[in-house]
């Protein structure tokens, strides 16, 4: 039988959210750069979640939540770190994607999981259930292959060991891997409330990919309205992603976010009749075993 904790609650709620956000900007923003998009979508996101968190009286948390930030040299290292590998892990990414085929730096991109069990579990002394462990690979592989393409399954890992495109890609999930550990670290270790963090954030990324954005600026102003509901989609995407990490271990909580990437091709096979709809109901089914053996 099941037993949906707090954190595999809001895990799998932000996989939904986040999943649907995907969906969304590669049906209706694929004119904007990357970068771009990243900016314009985060200001919208702030501009949503910070009236409302002070309407909410979580303002008051503020105060105590910054002195935690900045107690001392380790907190404020791990919350830059934590932003810092963000929005490398992001930028990292569109890298591989310019140098290689996405066939190959998707799959690979997205197996955080894989580094953030092995760090949690040395530096953070985390202790995870045998069937736990084998929820999260099922998980992981849910992921891998939502994002598989042609070829052999295992064409991505081979091209590994030389291709430029899948090294960087490896890099981002590395990236991701740390910042998803930082996340838990300060919501649970460090007490920032969750309210306080989520703008942190969001302006902490856009800010490290703003000089690239400037470079290939384009107007938003026709589509003004689709960047503020999509921001609206950010807001509650990190919110419901902060509470999972701030409820549960970032090697359970982690793993069931990025099934995202499940939700997402699932979507475009049901909604835009995209190609290889079986290997992404597969993946799917993967994700959903995954998640049933973490929350058994």
């Amino acid at each position: 039988m099941l037993s949906l904790g707090p954190g595999v609650a809001y895990s799998i709620a932000a996989a939904a959210v986040w999943g649907t956000y995907i969906f969304v900007l590669k049906r209706y923003f694929d004119a904007y750069p990357a970068t771009v998009l990243t900016v314009g979508i985060n200001a919208a996101a702030i501009a949503w979640y910070v009236p409302i968190a002070v309407l909410s009286g979580a303002s008051f948390d503020w105060l105590s939540g910054l002195g935690a930030l900045v107690d001392g040299p380790t907190a404020l290292f791990v919350s830059l770190t934590t932003i810092l590998l963000t929005a490398a892990a992001f930028l990292v990414f569109l890298r591989a994607i310019d140098v290689g085929e996405v066939s190959y730096v998707a799959p690979i991109s997205k197996i955080i999981p894989v580094f953030v069990l092995p760090i949690e579990v040395l530096l953070l002394g985390q202790r995870l259930a045998p069937v736990e462990v084998t929820g999260v690979a099922v998980a992981t592989l849910a992921v891998y292959v939502a994002n598989y393409r042609a070829g052999s399954l295992l064409d991505p890992l081979r091209k590994a060991a030389s291709s430029r495109a899948a090294q960087l890609a490896l890099v981002s999930a590395a990236c991701y891997g740390v910042s998803d550990v930082g996340k838990r670290v300060v919501l649970q270790e460090l007490g920032v409330p969750l309210t306080l963090w989520v703008p942190i954030l969001l302006g902490g990324v856009m800010l490290v990919v703003l000089p690239l954005a400037a470079r290939e600026w384009v107007s938003l102003r026709a589509d003004l309205p689709r960047f503020a509901l999509a921001g609206g989609g950010v807001a509650l995407g990190e919110h419901v992603t902060s509470l999972a990490f701030a409820a549960a271990p970032a090697s359970i909580a982690s793993p069931i976010i990025n099934t995202q990437a499940v939700v997402a091709v699932v979507l475009g096979g049901v909604l835009l009749r995209e190609e290889s709809f079986r290997i992404r109901l597969v993946a799917a089914g993967l994700a959903v075993t995954g998640v049933g053996l973490i929350a058994a």
